[in-house]
């Protein structure tokens, strides 16, 4: 019979707030063995936050929440917006306050103004890219500061080398820079690039698997999981840093973030 995959929960949430389960399809706080792409996606979030300052902010595709809560710490207001019943109910549950809320909705029919919409990690999972950032420009179209904020995983760094495509399920289309600029550019006159990469322990990590041969090292003296199970807890959003990068370190970006604007 095929091995069955183990199913991690979230631990220690509120009570009243049913955890979610961790799947492949959204990252999730609280799942020790997922943190590294938590903190991954959590520091573009931090960036943002420090962006939309007094501002009416959509959150889309918002998952589990988190990013709405981090967002409601400096916008106006803030809607996070998602499909999935489980999703939306933990969030709606989880995530309280006076300038935050949730919605149950799609991505494609979700359309309240705002001044910004948040759209993380999710453009590589749709069949209609080119539709759904026609969709929030529109809805940013009567902001006097209009601004869409849109990260994907890089091909080249998330794939097998050769590749067109990893094996994650879920994504539809993953994309290497020019053709993520691409995108970004048929809809919006400005569009600002920004690779993300590791930094802090994150970075002398990849440098001892580039340089020293850390992954042979670790697999022979058989002391992987230990080390892992140590490591991967202490990930922060300091062992990242976003930062404007030419062609040729964009394609050694591990996601790209743009920022949209007409």
């Amino acid at each position: 019979m095929p091995e069955t995959q183990p199913l991690y929960l979230q631990e220690n949430q509120p009570d009243g707030v049913p955890p979610l389960a961790l799947t492949g399809e959204r990252t999730l706080p609280d799942v020790p063995l997922e943190n590294y792409w938590y903190r991954r996606h959590l520091v573009v979030y931090e960036w943002i936050r420090a962006r939309v300052g007094g501002l009416d902010v959509v959150d889309m595709a918002c998952g589990e929440g988190y990013g709405s809560a981090v967002l409601a710490r400096t916008a106006k207001r803030v809607v996070g917006v998602d499909a999935n019943p489980e999703a939306h109910e933990h969030a709606r549950l989880r995530y309280t306050g006076p300038n935050v809320r949730f919605a149950r909705d799609l991505v494609e029919t979700f359309a309240e103004p705002a001044d910004a919409v948040v759209f993380l990690q999710t453009i590589e999972h749709v069949r209609n890219p080119d539709e759904i950032l026609e969709h929030f420009k529109a809805m940013t179209a009567a902001s006097a500061a209009p601004a869409v904020f849109v990260t994907t995983p890089n091909l080249l760094t998330l794939a097998p080398e050769g590749a067109e495509k990893s094996e994650n399920p879920w994504h539809v289309k993953e994309y290497r820079a020019h053709e993520f600029r691409a995108l970004c550019e048929a809809h919006f006159a400005h569009v600002e690039l920004y690779g993300l990469f590791h930094a802090g322990k994150l970075g002398i990590h990849q440098y001892a698997i580039e340089n020293l041969g850390w992954d042979r090292i670790h697999k022979t003296l058989r002391f992987s999981k230990p080390f892992y199970d140590r490591f991967t807890p202490a990930i922060s959003t300091a062992d990242f840093a976003i930062r404007p990068a030419d062609a040729d370190d964009l394609d050694r970006a591990l996601d790209f973030l743009a920022v949209c604007r007409p």
